[in-house]
């Protein structure tokens, strides 16, 4: 596997960080017994955060990784990159 630095990541991982942290608030209320729409409301939160950052991941992939790659390994990469679209 190669690996290579992104300038996105930091964001990514803030990204990541703040869906970390709704997702310990949504354990939290769920053991305090909170009311369930509000539980519901964070959960969309979580997976609102975790969308965002496995798009960034992936149009940053595309962008970087995949715009001077024409050669097979780069058709087969496109493909694998889109399958978690």
């Amino acid at each position: 596997m190669t690996t290579h630095a992104h300038k996105s990541h930091p964001q990514i991982t803030a990204r990541l960080k703040r869906a970390h942290g709704h997702l310990a608030k949504v354990i939290t209320m769920l053991e305090d017994q909170a009311p369930c729409t509000d539980i519901a409301q964070q959960l969309f939160a979580v997976e609102k955060a975790l969308t965002n950052a496995k798009r960034a991941l992936i149009h940053d992939h595309v962008d970087h990784c995949l715009s001077s790659e024409t050669d097979d390994d780069g058709v087969e990469d496109f493909k694998t990159i889109t399958k978690y679209l």
